[in-house]
């Protein structure tokens, strides 16, 4: 990760973080133009290594030039993010663009509308390197499962980025943009951002507008930020969050009470990681040292319905898939096959369109949410569901973040997670967030050597609804730390 106090003089504009090319270009030590040169080259250049992009875009010489003006005109008035080459995931619509979810199903798609955060960063000036690669319909945590290709992980090449957001994670780390946009479902964000060490957030479900995502699985899918510091995660969720009349599961800044920042925070350490934490083991402890060190408590916390978490997240979403990828037949929307009877439209046009993965999920979920199985499963999850956000609730009574590992395990190399079940597994401190809908952060926790390789590892921290300032300072107090 980028030092934030490195002097911008000695780095490429591209290695830059967001906050540096943001000074430096209202220093006038770099041009909008040169600072989109250098993210594009970074890109043409490992770009047919690394596969982070599915599509390089053309410069858009009026929006770089429009930036250049306002930033000249306007001066430290201008949004901080005018002129930033970002990289977007390929299921958040840009218009114009191909946005196939990374998906045959969806390859010839072309967005005739813009996401409501693409909006928003049009409005602040942005600017877009390209559209990223992901898990099929954002459905894995590895980027295995793209229907055109893996993306690797720049750190080391026989190992994954995470997923499903590996392609954006993969651009930032590689400084082939300077941030990006991703969606997290169980972890999607923070995962990768875990494995490729850089910073990943998962606002409050309903923070951010969902219109213009692809969906996966309506009840669990956020807009986040990938960064390079905890600092420029801040600026790019604050430029995408607001209420949107096109997404009616937005919420007002005021909806849950308000918590207020700590000068020194009460982190609670849940009873299960102790039996879990293996391979992060001794960077983990150390962090807990050191946040000792700086005058933190450490409050040890029960969360027994966790052990249900990772079941539950693994019934709701599914069916939410089946659900929300039944409109993908071939007849209505997506890529089309004929066989020769209508029934055989049907399934060719799914069967060619979808991966394994894909359609895995989708007969899990049509399974779960058929009659005679609809109350023994889907139900109960919903029960879990609630019961485990009450319990966090309670939890946040005593603490102001709950800290765990973001992930078992450094990136893992190719087809090392071959099983369905071990994969799934991979979401196990990062599900709880997207079920009870509060906010979570992966931040970088230093490095582990594998190899002969120093692979980065990622510490999670959880909020309550609302409280993204409080992870803000959780992730600023551990990047001080190392």
């Amino acid at each position: 990760m980028t030092n934030p106090s490195t002097n911008t003089r000695d780095l490429r504009p591209n290695e830059m973080t967001l906050e540096e090319a943001s000074r430096a270009l209202r220093a006038r030590e770099i041009t909008v133009r040169e600072l989109w040169d250098a993210c594009a080259a970074a890109a043409q250049a490992r770009n047919p290594e690394l596969n982070a992009y599915l599509e390089l875009f053309a410069i858009d010489e009026r929006a770089v030039d429009a930036a250049q003006i306002r930033i000249d005109t306007e001066k430290e008035a201008a949004p901080l993010l005018c002129g930033i080459p970002l990289a977007i995931k390929d299921n958040i619509l840009i218009e114009g663009h191909i946005a196939s979810a990374a998906s045959k199903m969806l390859e010839k798609y072309r967005a005739t509308y813009d996401a409501a955060v693409i909006k928003k960063l049009k409005e602040a000036g942005a600017l877009f390197v390209g559209r990223t690669n992901m898990d099929e319909f954002a459905m894995g945590s590895s980027t295995e499962h793209s229907a055109f290709g893996t993306t690797k992980n720049p750190h080391d090449t026989s190992r994954v980025p995470g997923g499903s957001s590996g392609g954006s994670a993969t651009a930032v780390a590689a400084h082939l943009c300077i941030a990006a946009l991703g969606t997290d479902t169980g972890g999607s964000i923070r995962q990768p951002a875990a494995f490729t060490g850089i910073v990943g957030l998962k606002p409050t479900y309903g923070a951010v507008s969902r219109s213009g995502a692809i969906a996966m699985g309506s009840s669990l899918d956020q807009i986040g930020p990938l960064t390079k510091t905890v600092a420029d995660a801040r600026i790019l969720y604050e430029t995408i969050r607001g209420i949107d009349a096109m997404d009616s599961t937005t919420i007002p800044d005021n909806l849950y009470p308000q918590k207020t920042v700590p000068e020194k925070l009460r982190i609670g350490i849940p009873d299960f990681v102790k039996h879990l934490v293996n391979l992060p083991d001794q960077p983990f402890s150390t962090l807990i040292r050191r946040f000792v060190t700086d005058g933190h408590t450490l409050v040890d916390i029960p969360l027994r319905m966790n052990q249900h978490a990772l079941a539950a997240y693994y019934i709701v979403m599914p069916a939410e898939v089946s659900t929300n990828l039944a409109r993908l037949d071939g007849m209505r929307y997506g890529h089309a096959a004929r066989g020769e009877k209508p029934l055989d439209d049907y399934i060719l046009s799914r069967t060619e369109g979808f991966g394994p993965e894909t359609r895995r999920r989708i007969l899990l979920g049509t399974f779960v949410l058929s009659s005679g199985y609809i109350d023994a499963y889907y139900h109960k999850a919903q029960a879990v569901r609630s019961l485990l956000r009450a319990e966090y609730d309670k939890a946040f009574e005593k603490v102001d973040v709950i800290m765990t590992p973001t992930a078992l395990s450094v990136a893992f190399k190719f087809g090392e997670k071959g099983d369905p079940l071990s994969m799934y597994l991979e979401d196990i401190f990062t599900v709880t967030a997207n079920l009870t809908g509060m906010p979570a952060i992966s931040v970088p926790m230093g490095t582990v050597e594998r190899e002969g390789r120093k692979l980065p590892i990622g510490i999670h921290f959880t909020a309550p609804h609302q409280a993204e300032d409080v992870l803000f300072a959780a992730g600023s107090a551990t990047e001080a730390l190392y």
